[in-house]
């Protein structure tokens, strides 16, 4: 009796644990990584966290503090400030693509499409896919790359794809 409560107690923990994670929205995945603490600070400058807590589903690609480290410091900090809002918005929704795609979908829309996909953001523009050297890039409409670094970050709304340059719509 004693291993049948066992048994029953931890299939109930574990299922209990288990939708707890996948409560978690992209925004609390990325609050709770250090590494995008610059992406939290500029979603945060551009209102945008309620907004991606919401149902979604999403599909972010999150540039990480060292992305962000590439922009110069200055121009950093006046697209943080409260007159260049609408601004810092359009380059965050530009990271941004209604419905969830996973690395698994991305790959075989690659496969099908030649090794290119256009993807249309929440801010109204395209935003390349491509595999090239054998990794997975984003091409922004300025012609810069930003290599897919890590893949698959799932939240209850959406999901997190990691990349290493910030892109510019």
């Amino acid at each position: 009796m004693k291993k049948l409560v066992f048994v029953l107690t931890t299939i109930v923990a574990l299922t209990f644990s288990q939708k707890t994670v996948a409560q978690e929205t992209i925004v609390d995945a990325a609050v709770g990584n250090e590494n995008f603490s610059t992406l939290v600070t500029a979603l945060k400058a551009a209102e945008l966290v309620e907004a991606l807590q919401g149902d979604g589903p999403f599909t972010v690609f999150a540039p990480t503090n060292d992305a962000f480290a590439k922009i110069d410091k200055e121009t950093l900090g006046n697209l943080l400030k409260p007159e260049n809002k609408e601004t810092l918005t359009k380059i965050l929704t530009y990271h941004v693509v209604p419905g969830k795609l996973m690395a698994s979908d991305v790959v075989a829309a690659l496969k099908k499409n030649k090794g290119t996909v256009e993807v249309k953001t929440l801010a109204g523009e395209i935003l390349t896919v491509m595999q090239k050297d054998g990794k997975i890039w984003l091409k922004d409409q300025n012609g810069n790359y930003s290599e897919i670094t890590a893949t698959d970050v799932k939240g209850s709304n959406g999901v997190i794809h990691v990349i290493d340059t910030v892109v510019m719509p």
